[in-house]
């Protein structure tokens, strides 16, 4: 089971949201390829960033801090990236660029044909994301609550080819209140692309609540937060899910 170590952009800088509220930024690190070059260091096989900025504006934003991630990676692991990717050209620029797997949240509600146009485009390099609050889809970074439920948007895309899911949970991210794990059994099971857990993994132990799922189509989970402030050591993270 993968790891996933979280580098959420703002102003290009690493920092950690409350809930999604771009108002409650903590600060962690002003050097993003310092940052990801750590996590790869301690043997991390995947970086996975958001652009913060990218995802309110519609565009990306924080493309120099990407750029100096790619860098500090190298072939050493493999960078998800979402925020702001709502275009074929966008996808087919980081792509092209180095990032491993983009990330298409806002996107694959507003056009899921833009998502399996992509997934043909790029096999097994596309993955959807889908921020659910209260079981219903949110989008615009966060700022705007659909009437469609993550399981109603994951279904669009079964047997296009989309390499993941990734289910964040808004309600417990960065609250450190543990992952909401029987939200997430559900969505893994009831589709047959693997899903990556996120949205408050603060301990050792929730990372193994989520490992012990594995069977239900989870791939993995992200963490940030208690990378960051060392709830979590990284290492011994990644030998457990090992």
């Amino acid at each position: 089971m993968n790891l996933y170590p979280a580098i959420d952009l703002k102003d290009g800088a690493c920092v950690r949201l409350l809930r999604g509220d771009m108002d409650k930024a903590t600060v962690f690190n002003n050097d993003p390829g310092s940052q990801a070059g750590e996590f790869v260091d301690k043997g991390c096989h995947w970086v996975h960033v958001v652009d913060l900025n990218g995802a309110f504006a519609g565009e990306p934003v924080n493309g120099a801090a990407v750029d100096s991630i790619l860098a500090a990676v190298g072939e050493r692991a493999k960078v998800q990236l979402g925020g702001g990717i709502r275009n074929m050209e966008t996808v087919d620029y980081w792509l092209n660029k180095g990032v491993h797997r983009v990330i298409l949240g806002t996107v694959a509600l507003r056009n899921p044909e833009l998502v399996k146009e992509a997934c043909a485009k790029w096999p097994g390099r596309v993955a959807v994301g889908i921020d659910a609050r209260d079981g219903f889809v949110a989008v615009e970074g966060w700022a705007e609550t659909s009437e469609i439920t993550a399981l109603e948007l994951a279904q669009k895309f079964e047997d296009c080819g989309v390499s993941a899911i990734i289910f964040t949970d808004i309600d417990r991210d960065g609250a450190m209140g543990g992952p909401n794990i029987e939200s997430t059994v559900a969505l893994a099971k009831a589709i047959s692309t693997p899903v990556i857990a996120s949205g408050g993994v603060s301990s050792l132990d929730d990372l193994l609540a989520v490992k012990a799922q594995a069977d239900a189509g989870i791939d993995g989970a992200i963490s940030g937060r208690a990378l960051y402030d060392g709830r979590i050591d990284l290492a011994e993270a990644i030998a457990a899910l090992a």
